[in-house]
């Protein structure tokens, strides 16, 4: 396989793991769990304008994460036309990769840099919770994904 070949079979899965880590973050850490908001670190949700200022930026943040997940649909089904689809194992390791990814660069930027969230804001912050998951689920996922994804 070309390296630009190669490249191209990457980007659906990274695409698709980015869109679809992200869902997982929006739709398990808001609105399932409700630990946190968009904003809930520098705007808490403590009265109904607080509370729908958040559930915008949620829904920016959802229609972002959609967008990369609909990139990564096309990219894939452009893949397949081009007959440039990756193995079973080098996918899953992509979308992994992807998820990672996700996680660690959200996890830096919105909880550690910009400290629009944490892991865990609602009742209160919880510091330890945003090493965990940068660790875990940002660090770990991405290097998983990374040995996954790998040439057979």
């Amino acid at each position: 396989m070309t390296a630009r070949r190669a490249r191209t079979s990457r980007v659906p899965g990274l695409l698709l793991g980015l869109g679809l880590g992200g869902f997982v973050d929006g739709i398990v850490l808001h609105q399932v769990l409700q630990w946190h908001n968009m904003l809930s670190a520098r705007l808490p949700p403590v009265d109904m304008r607080a509370m729908r200022v958040n559930m915008v930026f949620d829904g920016y943040f959802h229609a972002g994460v959609w967008l990369l997940t609909l990139l990564g649909a096309w990219a894939l089904w452009s893949a397949g036309r081009h007959g440039t689809v990756p193995s079973a194992r080098r996918f899953a390791g992509q979308l992994v990769l992807g998820w990672g990814i996700f996680n660690l660069v959200e996890g830096v930027i919105d909880h550690h840099v910009l400290e629009l969230h944490h892991v865990v804001d609602l009742p209160a912050h919880v510091p330890w919770m945003d090493w965990t998951f940068l660790a875990i689920a940002g660090v770990g996922m991405t290097v998983l994904g990374a040995l996954l994804g790998r040439r057979e």
